[in-house]
């Protein structure tokens, strides 16, 4: 017998490999965006307002922005003015959920080898914290949540189908779960995910596998956290939004403290960095309108039309 993988790719409706080719992407967002710009790191209020003050003085159209550090160490004002501010200035407020297993008395990914856990929810009662820190922040008004446990993901979608939770909750899968092919990633989708992160070295021919393969927006760092690889991938933005599209060009920040769990006993290196984050996507649409002058991005962000909040379907 003849040892070949493509007999069984084709017959189950897959590419023979990565698209080396690295043909156009024909799908957008519903608005006919091909890109949106999400900012990462939006710890707080003031972490928040300073992206929103900053996309506006550098006309930076913000659509997204995404807090790691959980909705548990946020009160509930807190997270309900955030909201509000995302819902005024037209950007979606991601927040994360927790608890999670590194924070919550769970040694294993604290370990050299258990590392490979990531952010994940271990056992049935962290899955139950979980969704009640998730309820928790959609009292206060939240209607997008990250989260890099498959279990989660499940558990809220169904909440959702249920009317636990709202319809338009938007479900982010983070980069933390470790999406490494395009199988994973539509796995997440049959789970019920509306936007999934990818990691920050996808290259292009392996982004056009993913976009061949599953339709809802990749999330991708232009420029990733050093605990991410520290990837700057500026000139390949063209490219990236041509293959990939819907995608979210994420900007962390090389060379930058790891914030997480973030508070106010360093909130202004918070704020510093969220300033300098909408400062490098200002400095990658530059770079992005000689490149590929006929990308066209999604209308609204900071002080524009109201671009979060659409759940399954967003192409």
């Amino acid at each position: 017998m003849q040892i070949d993988h493509r007999p069984l790719f084709a017959a189950l409706g897959l590419p023979p490999g990565d698209l080396h080719d690295r043909p156009d992407s024909p799908l957008t967002f519903p608005d006919g965006g091909a890109y949106r710009i999400e900012i990462a790191t939006a710890e707080g209020l003031a972490s928040l307002q300073a992206i929103v003050a900053t996309a506006r003085e550098l006309g930076v159209p913000v659509h997204r922005v995404t807090q790691g550090s959980g909705a548990m160490l946020l009160t509930e004002r807190e997270l309900a003015e955030m909201a509000a501010l995302g819902r005024e200035e037209g950007v979606e407020v991601c927040i994360f959920a927790g608890p999670r297993g590194p924070w919550d008395g769970t040694a294993s990914p604290k370990t050299p080898q258990g590392g490979v856990f990531g952010w994940r929810n271990f056992g049935l009662d962290q899955l139950g914290y979980a969704v009640r820190d998730v309820q928790r922040a959609v009292r206060a008004g939240v209607r997008s949540i990250c989260v890099a446990d498959e279990g989660l993901l499940w558990l809220l979608a169904r909440a959702r189908e249920r009317g636990d939770l709202p319809p338009e909750l938007v479900l982010k899968v983070s980069a933390l779960t470790g999406i490494a092919n395009p199988l994973q990633a539509r796995m997440l989708a049959g789970l019920g995910a509306d936007t999934i992160n990818v990691a920050s070295d996808t290259s292009l021919a392996r982004l056009a596998a993913f976009r061949a393969l599953v339709d809802l927006p990749l999330d991708l760092y232009i420029e990733s956290p050093d605990a991410f690889g520290g990837f700057a991938r500026y000139w390949e933005i063209g490219e990236i939004v041509r293959v990939a599209a819907p995608v979210h060009l994420k900007f962390a920040l090389v060379n930058a403290p790891n914030h997480y769990p973030a508070g106010r006993h360093h909130e202004a290196a918070v704020v510093a960095g969220s300033i300098e984050r909408v400062r490098r996507a200002a400095a990658a649409l530059e770079i992005l309108r000689d490149v590929a002058p006929a990308a066209r991005r999604s209308p609204g962000g900071a002080g524009g039309a109201v671009t979060s909040n659409e759940p399954n379907g967003h192409v």
